[in-house]
Order: structure tokens, then C-alpha cells, then sequence
């Protein structure tokens, strides 16, 4: 079988199982979330908080909730890191430093996952499970309970209330989270990865040295990584590491979990706003453009380019042979055009015009299908700009789910859509322009500037994963990509939760023969178009100057 087709096949195969996941997994999380009942460990929960979950909460309130509870988690987060030292289990490792420490505590709050540090060298047990592992899971679920928030906006008329901020969060975590990750945990370590609380031990000798592992609760944080598009791996090589993602069929496992909530979260949408086929218009717009950037990626890998290549069958430097270019592509794809940001293979070393595919996917909005949560309330962002510009073109005021966009929606959006490429192209410039970040390069020229412009697309995207060639582990860029990190992830949820309640407020309008319909496929086109303009214009430029000057000079 050529590596071509055993691609395309293994993309086939994923794509049917997300279709059979897709509707009963959408059916059940908007149960979950429209339900008056409550479990009784929820309730257990809700007591030791103080939280009220039958309170109705207004929109500075719910985002009161958020950024209050994502403070606490930081805070903890950085002193767990701070005093490991002096922590059981914590394999005789030192503590953090302080730069460092709030730049994981940013990164795993924020659901981006960035490591500047060697996981295996650096964490002991106690951070790894109770401290980057609990946040896998309650990042995860901020970021959904924000999204239902702005459906209920969507759904509900005369009204500001969203529901309650620790009621969805405390729900997404115990209903939804925990028994997909803990059956995908099951089935990772069926497939060889590692679930143990062994210490450091040596593996064998070579000539000058020796090789050392330690083991670790691998596969319960590997099915949650991927699970809620986090991201940051065990190990440093993530999920190319054979203790993460032992073989083929690990991968398209992990490739299933990534892709499995931020699709079926369009059926969630369609059944909670009362019409099933707007959730599909949106779950068609994130197919399409998923669907051509594996293409592009796949082609643009398998594409020889010249005698090496030739005899390799494509690009087949820093790539696993146990998964292959097409395996590899299909990962690289799924994790950057959600907010996973785990890697199988080394981005740095993929063609220029990989390398791009790669960073505009994050470019985008991470909207296709985007993170846990976050990827949906980001489209249907960019489903109120494509209706406003649909109203501008035939003259109407743009409506969208029996909801007028005016002036102060569309200026919400807007900020929206702003917040991140200004984080992103303002931090690169500053870095380029300064002597020291520049020094930590390892390439020159457009590839070296792609490092830096790749490190703060996905630190502001809330990404993780890296041009592994840049030396990230500074003081400048702890710091500077942990800004960026909180920044891009709280900044824009003011900003959905605000545009959420002005929808709430408003009485619904009733469909006309000139209400444009939002459940079909032109709208779907439209939807796409708009992305793919708006991400163009935006980052064009810098593109330009990184991954198209590589490409086309190769």
C-alpha cells in the first residue's frame, strides 16, 4: 500500500467515527446542559464552593465567575510549581523558577499548553497529576461553559441570563470530561502507553553515558490532553514520545479525542438554539476548511521537491516512522486548527509551506473546528460578522437566530476578532526588534522569524505547540508568551460573554421572506469566505515575510 493511500484511509476512518460520535454525543451534552437536575457529587461540590447553582446569572457576573475562578487556578497552579521541591514524589527535581512558573501556570489555565521546559526533567508526579492534569480538565471546561453561555444568549429572548457559571463548569467537567477521558485512558493504555508512578530509572548503557526514564500517569493525561485540546505532553517529545502514542492505532485514537467534542458541540448548538440544521450549517463550514488544510498539508508533505525526497517518498525528516507523512499531516492539521497543540512530528522540520499551513490553521481562530468550547463560540463570532456583512451587501440589518445585529453586537465582534492578531503581530514585532529574543533562534533568515512569529500565534491563540528550533525557555519569553497567553484567552471571552447578554436582552424577530437563511449552504460558503478574508488580510504580510518566503525559496 503506498503511504498516500494508507493516508487517505486513515483520514476516512477518522471521519466516520466522528460521524457515528457526532449526533448521540450532541444530544447528550445539550441534556447536560439544559437539565434542572444535578448529581449528587455536583452537589457535594457546589456545597464545599458556596456556589448557589439554581442562581441565574447576568453576564458581568458569569464572567466575574470565570475570571475569579481562572485567578485561583493560576495562583495555585504557580505555588504548587514554586514549592515542589519540598513535595513528595516530586522524583528529586528542584523548583520551578519564578519565570517559568508563571508561564506553565498561564499556559495550563488558559487551555494553550505551552512548555518551555522538559517535561520529564523537569515535573515530579504531584504537579504533574494534581496540579497540570486537574487544569487539562477545568480549562477545558471554562472554555465550554463559555460557549453554552453564548448559545443560551442565542436561545433566549428578554432576558440577560446566561445560567450559572459553576453550575456548566462543574456539569462539563463531571458528565462530559471525565468519562470520555477516563474510557479514552483505558484504551491508550490497551494500546501500550504507560500508566504507572515509577521513578527515575536507567534503561540502558552506551558508549560515554547512559540513558535514563521515568515513568509517570502517562495515559490518564494523555486522553485529557487530547480529550480537552490542551495540548502539553509528559513527555518533551509529546505525542511522538512512544510512552505517549505507542503505535498507529494510538494515534488516530488521539487524532479521534482531539476532533470528537468541537465537532460535536455544533449539534449541541443547533439542538439548544431549537434548530438542528444551524448546527450543521456550522459543523459544514468546520469540515470544509478542515478537510482542504489536511489536503494542502498531505500534498504539500508527500510533494517531492527534489532527489531526497524522491528516494523518501516526501518529507519525511522529523517525523515518526511509526505513523508516516500521512498520519503525521493529519495529526499536525487537527492540533492546530483546534487549541490542542500536541505534536507527533517536529513542525520545524516540515516545508516551508507546511510550516505555514500549520500557523495559519491557529491564525484563523483555531475555529475548525477549534478548541473545547472555545472553537465554537469563535465561529459563531464569525457567523455575526459574515451576516453583517450579508446585510451591508443587500441592504438590510444583518439578523442572525431571530437576533438583529446592530451597532453594539457588531462592535463586540469586532473587538473580538482584534484582540488576538494585535497580541500576535505586536509581540513579534517587539521581539524582532530586540537584540536578545532574536539570539534565540536557532535559524536565520525567513525560518528564523517564522520560530517567532509561530511562538506568539499560538501563545495568543492558546495553542502550545511550537517551531521547536526557538529557544523559548528566557525570561523575555516566559514572560512576554505568558502575557499573551492570558491575554488571549481572557481578553476575548469579555467580549462573547458581553455580545451573549445583549442577545439575551433582545425580543426575537420574526423571519421575512428577506431574512437571510442561515441553516443552508450559501451561508456555509459565505461563513467560509469571511474566515479565510479576515485571516488574510490580517496576517497576510507576516506570512509573507516567514513560511510563503521559505516555501517559495526551497
Amino acid at each position: 500500500m503506498s503511504p498516500v493511500l494508507a493516508g487517505v484511509l486513515q483520514l476516512l476512518a477518522l471521519i466516520v467515527a466522528l460521524a457515528l460520535a457526532y449526533r448521540p454525543l450532541g444530544d447528550y451534552m445539550a441534556g447536560v446542559y439544559s437539565s434542572p437536575k444535578h448529581l449528587r457529587v455536583e452537589k457535594w461540590i457546589y456545597r464545599a464552593i458556596g456556589a448557589n447553582p439554581a442562581t441565574e446569572m447576568r453576564w458581568p457576573a458569569y464572567l466575574r465567575g470565570v475570571l475569579g475562578f481562572s485567578l485561583v487556578s493560576v495562583l495555585f497552579l504557580y505555588l504548587l510549581q514554586r514549592i515542589q521541591g519540598s513535595l513528595p514524589g516530586s522524583l528529586g527535581f528542584s523548583s520551578i523558577d519564578p519565570d517559568q512558573a508563571f508561564n506553565t501556570a498561564a499556559s495550563f489555565v488558559s487551555n494553550t499548553n505551552w512548555q518551555s521546559y522538559y517535561g520529564e526533567q523537569a515535573m515530579g508526579h504531584v504537579v504533574q497529576t494534581g496540579g497540570l492534569a486537574v487544569q487539562n480538565f477545568l480549562s477545558a471546561a471554562v472554555g465550554m461553559a463559555v460557549a453554552v453561555a453564548l448559545v443560551r444568549g442565542f436561545a433566549r429572548s428578554r432576558t440577560g441570563e446566561l445560567g450559572n457559571f459553576w453550575a456548566d463548569m462543574v456539569r462539563g467537567t463531571i458528565r462530559i470530561l471525565l468519562p470520555i477521558a477516563l474510557v479514552g485512558a483505558v484504551l491508550l493504555v490497551a494500546c501500550g502507553a504507560i500508566q504507572n508512578f515509577a521513578g527515575i530509572h536507567p534503561v540502558g548503557q552506551f558508549t560515554g553515558g547512559s540513558q535514563q526514564w521515568n515513568g509517570g500517569a502517562v495515559a490518564s493525561q494523555e486522553a485529557i490532553k487530547e480529550l480537552g485540546t490542551n495540548g502539553g505532553g509528559y513527555f518533551n517529545a509529546n505525542s511522538a514520545h512512544p510512552f505517549e502514542n505507542p503505535n498507529g492505532l494510538s494515534n488516530l485514537l488521539e487524532i479521534f479525542l482531539i476532533l470528537l467534542i468541537p465537532l460535536s458541540l455544533t449539534r449541541t448548538f443547533g439542538r439548544m438554539v431549537g434548530s438542528v440544521k444551524q448546527g450543521y450549517a456550522i459543523l459544514a463550514t468546520m469540515v470544509t476548511i478542515w478537510i482542504v488544510f489536511t489536503a494542502l498539508m498531505m500534498w504539500t508533505e508527500f510533494h517531492h521537491g527534489g532527489p531526497a525526497f524522491d528516494i523518501a517518498g516526501g518529507a519525511t525528516e522529523g517525523k515518526e516512522t511509526r505513523f508516516g507523512i500521512g498520519a503525521s499531516s493529519i495529526f499536525s492539521v487537527a492540533t492546530t486548527l483546534t487549541s490542542t497543540g500536541a505534536v507527533n512530528s517536529f513542525l520545524s522540520s516540515y516545508t516551508g509551506f507546511g510550516g505555514g499551513i500549520a500557523m495559519l490553521g491557529m491564525q484563523l481562530g483555531e475555529i475548525a473546528p477549534g478548541g473545547v468550547g472555545s472553537g465554537l463560540y469563535g465561529i459563531l463570532i464569525m457567523a455575526v460578522i459574515a451576516v453583517f456583512l450579508a446585510g451591508l451587501m443587500v441592504g438590510r440589518t444583518p439578523e442572525y437566530l431571530g437576533k438583529k445585529i446592530g451597532t453594539r453586537q457588531i462592535k463586540f465582534a469586532a473587538c473580538y476578532i482584534l484582540i488576538t492578531p494585535a497580541l500576535v503581530l505586536c509581540f513579534t514585532g517587539v521581539a524582532m526588534a530586540m537584540s536578545t529574543p532574536a539570539n534565540s533562534m536557532t535559524n536565520s533568515g525567513a525560518h528564523g522569524f517564522s520560530e517567532i512569529l509561530y511562538a506568539y500565534t499560538s501563545g495568543a491563540n492558546n495553542n502550545g505547540s511550537a517551531f521547536a528550533g526557538l529557544n523559548a525557555d528566557t525570561q523575555w519569553f516566559n514572560t512576554s508568551i505568558g502575557i499573551a497567553m492570558l491575554l488571549g484567552r481572557f481578553l476575548p471571552m469579555v467580549f462573547v460573554l458581553a455580545l451573549a447578554g445583549s442577545l439575551a436582552e433582545q425580543r426575537p424577530v420574526p423571519m421575512t421572506a428577506g431574512t437571510l437563511r442561515t441553516d443552508k449552504p450559501l451561508f456555509s460558503g459565505l461563513l467560509v469566505g469571511t474566515i479565510m478574508i479576515v485571516a488574510g488580510l490580517t496576517y497576510f504580510p507576516a506570512l509573507a515575510l516567514g513560511p510563503l518566503a521559505e516555501g517559495l525559496a526551497s
